[in-house]
């Protein structure tokens, strides 16, 4: 303006800044020296005497001779072309094992504004990280090396000179020519094409007699985070575990190779890369793009081909009749999952628990665990869900698919008949047996005598009833297959011993 309050100029009537390097001649002199010395968002009042503006000529038309000029100034941007990119770290997290690197893919919000702060754009009002690689020429020159060296979780302001940004033309759109850039940045990922997965291991037992391996199957807890420790999983909210085959395709890659070589009850943190994970679409709430950390426990792990083991910590000086197929077992147990939990303890009910051994009264695994063992003898025996409840387990009792182990004591042993028989004589059958059981000689026996005599004949150590089975449904079956015509008594002529039965091939 001139003195007068009358307006010969302004850029805010262009809509555009007044752009020009300071003490280069590129202005009048007292403009030169007034902009000297100015802040970002400082305004100056100037007034420049004719000398130091158009003097005794002034500009035709526009300024007239000898005019004094005012100045009302207001700095908008500064930058030399000497400059670099500026970086200032205002947050730093504590571990930080690795920063951005060329050629690292990284996710990041920000929020971007010209020097006086004005906001041009910001990922954290798109509510979507911004996604890129680093060092090869997808982003400007100035954010390329002003990301370099940040850790996860890192929290810095980048600022860039327009040569190193979007230069003399700006966008196009909405970033003005020739303005520094300043960005707030939060780095929340980062990963590398080239990466594999890394292992942390947090707690590895003292024993570890087996490492997992393919094709086992395996149940483990998992915790599952983001780099930035966001939460977007965890197998513990569920109260159930994950149970899947491992290095079969059944989980995402990084995982089935991250759970090999685990040991039962091993604790570890495993980071997938996204190529190993969900890659650049992520799935649900996991982003794409995403590494993501998983802090597992494993819980129990097998194999299908699996048997039971055996292990017999004690066993008495006399060791010498050993159970099998037929024998009554009474044994006291402690069941237990293979990371220590308690399912059941006959000690705690203070009662043993009772079985005829190959009678289906218990799991196969526990069956062939408790074959050719003597009384007093103390094992533990490991049973593989196959051999145990399988995958269905027992509702709220044992999980579905878990290893279990059993602490036995085998206390009493009663020798079982041979395989197929409930019922045998002790010495030689009478010759007259119809008869003797026949007491009252009507040539005819109903169901009360045949029970009284085989009772009286156990009674007297002359016959033996199979052990651990009800005594009076096994008589009630043998009188039964003596009753051929099922009548209700049992004739002469019907009656035979097991081995006057009539031989025949089956088809």
């Amino acid at each position: 303006m001139f003195p007068d309050g009358q307006k010969f100029d302004s850029s805010y009537d262009r809509d555009s800044t007044f752009n020009v390097f300071v003490g280069k001649g590129q202005l009048i002199a007292g403009m030169d020296q007034a902009l000297v010395g100015m802040c970002v968002n400082e305004r100056r009042f100037v007034k420049i005497p004719s000398k130091l503006a158009y003097g005794s000529e002034g500009v035709s038309g526009v300024i007239p001779p000898d005019s004094v000029l005012h100045f009302d100034v207001l700095l908008m941007d500064i930058w030399n072309s000497e400059d670099q990119v500026q970086i200032h770290t205002y947050f730093k997290p504590p571990s930080c094992p690795r920063t951005i690197q060329v050629s690292d893919f990284v996710r990041y919000h920000y929020n971007g504004t010209f020097l006086d702060g004005t906001l041009f754009d910001s990922s954290h009002n798109r509510m979507k990280t911004y996604d890129t690689y680093v060092g090869i020429g997808w982003l400007i020159p100035g954010m390329d090396k002003g990301l370099l060296g940040m850790c996860v979780g890192e929290k810095r302001i980048i600022t860039i000179p327009p040569f190193l940004a979007y230069g003399e033309d700006g966008d196009g759109n909405v970033l003005v020519p020739t303005a520094s850039l300043v960005f707030d940045v939060a780095l929340l990922d980062l990963h590398n094409p080239k990466d594999g997965i890394s292992i942390e291991n947090k707690v590895v037992p003292e024993n570890c007699e087996r490492q997992s391996q393919t094709g086992d199957f395996l149940r483990y807890h998992y915790n599952g985070t983001l780099l930035d420790g966001t939460f977007f999983d965890s197998s513990y909210s569920r109260n159930r575990t994950f149970d899947t085959y491992i290095g079969q395709g059944y989980v995402i890659a990084g995982m089935d190779e991250g759970l090999l070589g685990v040991c039962i009850g091993e604790k570890r943190r495993i980071v997938v890369p996204p190529h190993l994970g969900y890659g650049e679409e992520g799935r649900g709430n996991i982003p794409g793009s995403a590494v993501l950390v998983f802090d597992i426990h494993v819980i129990d792990f097998h194999n299908p081909s699996d048997s039971i083991s055996i292990t017999s910590h004690y066993k008495p000086p006399d060791c010498s009749v050993l159970s099998k197929k037929g024998d009554y077992l009474k044994y006291h147990y402690n069941a237990s999952l293979l990371d220590g939990t308690l399912l059941d303890s006959t000690w705690n009910l203070g009662k043993t628990y009772n079985i005829v051994l190959g009678s289906g009264q218990v799991v196969l695994g526990m069956d062939m665990g408790l074959r050719e063992m003597c009384v007093g003898e103390k094992r533990t025996v490991i049973i593989p869900p196959h051999l145990g409840y399988g995958e269905a387990g027992v509702d709220g009792e044992v999980p579905g698919s878990a290893v279990l182990v059993f602490d036995i004591e085998l206390l009493e042993l009663v020798a079982g008949l041979p395989e197929g028989d409930m019922f045998i004589w002790n010495g030689e059958v009478s010759a007259n047996l119809f008869e003797e059981i026949d007491k009252d000689g009507n040539g005819e026996v109903l169901l009360e005598e045949f029970s009284e005599y085989i009772h009286a004949q156990v009674a007297s150590g002359k016959g033996k009833l199979a052990p651990g089975f009800d005594a009076e449904m096994i008589v009630k079956n043998m009188f039964a297959n003596q009753d051929r015509n099922g009548d209700g008594k049992v004739m002469a002529k019907e009656f035979k011993l097991k081995d006057q039965e009539a031989k025949h091939d089956e088809l």
